[in-house]
């Protein structure tokens, strides 16, 4: 799956779903408590949450650039 350049994206866009059919590849291939960790830690990107009461969705914008950063070489460390 390609990153759209705006708009949002759901965590089984960026952590991919193998069971999806078709599969959705990871964009950033790290488990979930690991990618919830992260998220607290301020080392991935916070999500948005003003969608709906039971929606979380990152910008695909932040997502990009956390990609993009030189800093984040290796996603899953």
């Amino acid at each position: 799956m390609s990153l759209p350049k705006t708009g949002y994206v759901r965590l089984s866009q960026i952590l991919g779903n193998p069971k999806a059919n078709p599969p959705i590849p990871a964009i950033i291939p790290v488990s979930k408590s690991t990618w919830w960790a992260g998220v607290k830690s301020g080392r991935y990107p916070a999500p948005v949450r003003h969608l709906g009461p039971r929606i979380t969705a990152w910008r695909a914008e932040d997502i990009r650039a956390f990609i993009e950063s030189p800093s984040n070489n290796h996603h899953g460390e």
